[in-house]
């Protein structure tokens, strides 16, 4: 009879411990992370299938788009003499070996003033930002410097002296390349070039009233090439003068050099920029001897950002979703404390489920809507099933109110939270401390005695 008695009172005591409860919500919730890491991986997997897409789009339209050039390029002579022994006469033949390299000048001068207009293209439910500039690109060259390298004046080919240009971008191109040097025209034509990823285009051999043997020369290059993600440039110019417009209203100045800041101007219908970069602020020469160097590193430019998409946001959304079943629980834990109302762990667990479809409801109806559709509508959804659950559970519409209040509010801070950039961290911590005091302030008229 005192068996029992003491089996009853031990039974009666896991029920009604405090400890015992606690236990099981923590243990429930780490059991609910489990679903949670599956939403995490299904919306990665979801992101990676919208890369894909993307990447396709602009592959049709055009790739991101660097511009390397105008550089003037002029063949030269180096002369090896040999000396071949010869048996026959016992003398010396000399020979002179003659090898042909290149040099490269690029221009004193170089200004490119840009027009970019972008628009969004779509593919089922994805979407990706491309764009059409229309460039105008003009510049000099000044007479070329073959002393430093001890290059005698008739050893210079000027007669096969060209000029070309590199783009990452040949198939975005939408205009015949023409390069105008005082009243000439030279079409632009594509030259293979092995182990590069840009694509080469040069003139023709320049006619003797267009090379810079004794006075500088200009030239003036239209450009319209269709790109996508970002346009970038290298700053060859002794001087490099860039001037972009735009339609689109969330760029990213990316690359060594960023714009003028008392000239740039970002508004909700574009931006302006411009930048200004002299030999003085790079790390390579005018002229080079023998090879075109690789110098992508020192290209600047602007990239086209999509606003933070609906991915991005849902996974930002999903790293809340631990404190969103923790903070759940804990009211409903101190509501169960408080007013002596027994909750089961299988309740607490279809609690935590539902909040946790809230997260598949969101992804999946942000891929045919925006975010805050697909927030709202998942929001709504989901506080509607648990106050309602609750009422079961507590029997209140006094504890239902609290429930559906308390998620609301807890769904509006994290919402909050996602849309900020710079001050996340901030609202986000002053929100928790405010929420943690909430706490504190509730569980005071707890007694915890005994437990």
């Amino acid at each position: 009879m005192e068996t029992q008695k003491q089996k009853k009172s031990f039974g009666q005591w896991i029920k009604t411990s405090i400890t015992i409860r606690m236990l099981m919500v923590g243990i429930l919730i780490l059991v609910l992370l489990i679903p949670l890491s599956y939403i995490k991986n299904l919306i990665q997997e979801r992101a990676y299938r919208q890369e894909e897409v993307v990447s396709e789009i602009n592959q049709k339209w055009g790739n991101e788009v660097l511009l390397y050039g105008p550089v003037l390029k002029i063949p030269y002579q180096i002369h090896n003499p040999k000396k071949t022994w010869d048996e026959k006469t016992k003398t010396y033949i000399k020979e002179d070996i003659i090898t042909t390299k290149n040099a490269f000048f690029f221009p004193n001068t170089l200004d490119i003033n840009t027009n970019i207009e972008s628009e969004t293209l779509g593919r089922n439910i994805y979407e990706s930002v491309v764009y059409t500039a229309d460039m105008k690109i003009k510049g000099s060259f000044t007479i070329p410097n073959f002393e430093i390298q001890d290059i005698k004046p008739e050893d210079v080919l000027w007669n096969k002296a060209t000029i070309l240009v590199n783009s990452t971008n040949s198939k975005g191109i939408k205009n015949n390349l023409e390069l105008k040097i005082n009243t000439d025209t030279y079409p632009l034509q594509s030259r293979y070039t092995q182990n590069s990823t840009m694509n080469r285009f040069e003139t023709k051999f320049l006619k003797e009233t267009s090379l810079p043997k004794e006075n500088p020369i200009h030239f003036d290059i239209v450009l319209k090439v269709n790109g996508s993600k970002q346009l970038r440039f290298i700053p060859v110019g002794r001087e490099t003068n860039v001037s972009m417009t735009s339609n689109w209203a969330s760029p990213s100045f990316n690359g060594n050099y960023l714009p003028d800041t008392k000239t740039k101007e970002i508004t909700e219908n574009g931006f302006k920029a411009n930048w200004k970069v002299l030999q003085i602020n790079r790390d390579f020469e005018q002229e080079f001897f023998g090879e075109l160097p690789h110098i992508n590193s020192s290209a600047f430019g602007v990239k086209l950002l999509i606003p933070v998409d609906e991915y991005q946001k849902s996974e930002r959304a999903t790293k809340y979703g631990y404190l969103v079943i923790a903070l759940t629980f804990l009211v409903f834990f101190l509501i169960q404390t408080v007013s002596k109302i027994n909750i089961h762990p299988f309740q607490y667990l279809m609690i935590g489920l539902a909040l946790t479809m809230f997260y598949t409801l969101l992804i999946s109806i942000s891929e045919h809507s925006s975010f805050l559709n697909a927030y709202t509508v998942a929001g709504i959804a989901v506080i509607l099933l648990i106050s309602v659950y609750s009422k079961t559970i507590l029997k209140s519409f006094k504890f239902m109110g609290l429930i559906g209040a308390s998620l609301t509010a807890l769904y509006t801070f994290i919402f909050v939270i996602i849309q900020l950039e710079n001050y996340a961290l901030l609202v986000g911590s002053i929100g928790l401390f405010l929420i943690l005091a909430t706490i504190m302030m509730v569980s005071r008229k707890i007694d915890w005695s005994g437990y």
